[in-house]
């Protein structure tokens, strides 16, 4: 499977840029999900990728394909770029049958494909299935109803699911009626020998033209190529590819069936085989489980896990649930206002977020933040001051100079600016109308918020604090931070609370089933290594560590 490269991709409609220069790289079989609030440039990027939107100026690869580049002049239409789409809105016909809403692109295919000789490949199938007598026999009698009658289709529709073969090697499995054989051994043996001498003459057919048969039964010229013909999909071809999409997201048994007559999530499992049936490289899936409620979006998560698995495919799936992208992806690639701000594994930017940005919008329940004023000890360590005037240390995991920090930020500064100025001065530059402001985030406070935009003058000793959920814990009585419970909302295995510290309130999650009340005094403390500290002014995460009170 291919990867995906984006090199400098831009897409404007006049000042407004959809996507701001994204560069980003997408490893073979990956499952990178696209994340970020609406309008972000997610669907536009998927869109881009697909062919289904022009971009204003980069590059684009998939494999060793450029499908485009906008110096180079190229452009390949999305039907050349061998991709799969899954919309938000499922799309079925619904006049079709399943089988028909799977089938039916790919009885419009015609493009350049392998000629196979399918006589030789339904004798191949049946030698295989031969061997196991046994299993054939068996697979008879699951069908077989309590009137010792046996339903055909049925019949024909297991043997098809269980071996991955054609209808027409099905039907011939079935005549050969092996269970009612007086020695189905025998007559299996028999039916195995007869195709061999069939493959043979089949094969030394072919030899006269000078052409072999692979191990894929596809013809194969005197010098080593396989033989392709623009052609359309043969009988044989649709239906296999039918029945190994329907297989592998379980919707075998609903093929006759109309979309009216499925559930929700049955419908959706249709949308994917038909995604699968042309057999892409690459599967785009733009918000697929939007339309389902909580449970079926938790079922279909795990089911496009093991999707993923099974096809080896790469996947892009764009979502604005951060909890979605989190259980779902390998990779993550966060967006906001068209610029790339992370793209690292889930945990990755859950525990080292490189932005204040990212740290709030990756985690449920969010992450807390604490303005703080401080400056570094000799040591290493950084004295703060927080909340209503308290004193903390903090304790960097990894050593790190401040004045290295600054000047590391102030180079980055100036390289933007280089960088800006470049493009200002390229021809046919158009100044970005939705411009890059500072992060506004948001701290709650009792009877009110306060938000960042309040606040005017930020010097290099303004930092921010970031304090996950599951930092803030539980300490003795009388020891660490005294707080107020605000609000208290038990989930079973988990208790989430609002505490009131100095008027700031803090999320805090309590694993365990204990009973807390509102207005109730406890102490809590940080009980984590992986506090986050952030610079004010560039609003990047320069720390992780942990924080106690300064004795």
């Amino acid at each position: 499977m291919p990867k995906i490269i984006l090199t400098d991709v831009v897409k404007r409609w006049k000042n407004f840029y959809g996507t701001d220069h994204v560069s980003l790289e997408i490893p073979d079989q990956a499952f990178v999900t696209l994340l970020g609030p609406s309008g972000c440039g997610k669907t536009t990027i998927l869109r881009m990728i697909a062919g289904l939107e022009t971009p204003t100026s980069g590059r684009i690869q998939i494999g060793d394909r450029v499908v485009f580049d906008s110096d180079a002049g190229i452009n390949v239409p999305p039907n050349k770029r061998d991709v799969g789409f899954l919309f938000q809105n499922y799309a079925l016909w619904p006049n079709m049958t399943v089988e028909q809403n799977i089938t039916f692109g790919l009885k419009n295919v015609k493009e350049e494909l392998p000629l196979h000789a399918y006589d030789h490949m339904t004798r191949s199938e049946l030698i295989s299935i031969l061997q196991g007598v046994d299993k054939v026999i068996a697979l008879y009698n699951e069908v077989l109803g309590e009137d010792k009658k046996i339903d055909l289709k049925r019949l024909t529709l297991r043997y098809i699911d269980e071996y991955a073969i054609s209808k027409m090697t099905a039907k011939e499995l079935i005549k050969l009626d092996l269970p009612h054989a007086a020695d189905p051994k025998a007559l299996a043996e028999q039916k195995i020998q007869e195709c061999r001498r069939s493959m043979a003459e089949i094969e030394a057919r072919y030899a006269e033209k000078g052409i072999v048969i692979n191990q894929e039964h596809q013809l194969v010229d005197d010098y080593g190529n396989i033989i392709k013909k623009e052609r359309k999909l043969e009988p044989e071809e649709i239906e296999k590819r039918l029945h190994a999409s329907a297989r592998i997201v379980k919707v075998e048994e609903f093929l006759k069936r109309y979309p009216a007559e499925l559930s929700g999530g049955q419908q959706q499992r249709v949308a994917i085989a038909r995604t699968l049936a042309p057999g892409p490289k690459v599967l785009f899936m733009d918000e697929p489980l939007s339309n389902l409620d909580a449970k079926l979006r938790l079922e279909m998560r795990s089911e496009l896990q093991r999707l993923h698995l099974e096809t080896g495919a790469t996947f892009v799936y764009v979502t604005h649930d951060q909890l979605e992208a989190m259980t779902l992806a390998s990779h993550i690639c966060l967006l906001n206002n068209g610029v790339l701000q992370q793209y690292d594994a889930p945990l990755t930017v859950y525990d080292s977020p490189k932005s204040l940005f990212v740290a709030d919008f990756v985690g449920n329940p969010s992450i807390s933040f604490v303005e703080a004023k401080g400056q570094q000890n000799p040591d290493g360590t950084m004295s703060l001051t927080m909340f209503n005037n308290r004193h903390f240390i903090f304790t960097p995991k990894e050593p790190f100079s401040l004045e290295e920090e600054r000047a590391k930020r102030e180079a980055d500064e100036a390289a933007k600016e280089a960088l800006q100025k470049e493009r200002e001065a390229s021809k046919g530059y158009v100044a970005k109308g939705n411009k890059d402001t500072f992060f506004n985030y948001h701290i709650p406070m009792v009877g009110g918020t306060k938000e960042r935009k309040e606040e005017k003058d930020v010097d290099g000793n303004d930092f921010v604090i970031g304090i996950r959920p599951e930092a803030l814990g539980l300490s003795e009585a009388g020891v660490g931070l005294p707080a107020t419970v605000y609000s208290v909302m038990p989930s079973g295995m988990e208790t989430t609370m609002r505490l009131d510290i100095d008027n700031f309130l803090l999320t805090s999650v309590v694993f365990g089933k204990m009973r807390f009340k509102i207005n109730e005094t406890i102490h809590v403390d940080f009980a984590s290594d992986n506090i986050l500290l952030f610079d004010k002014k560039s609003e990047q995460c320069i720390a992780h560590g942990s924080l106690a009170i300064a004795k």
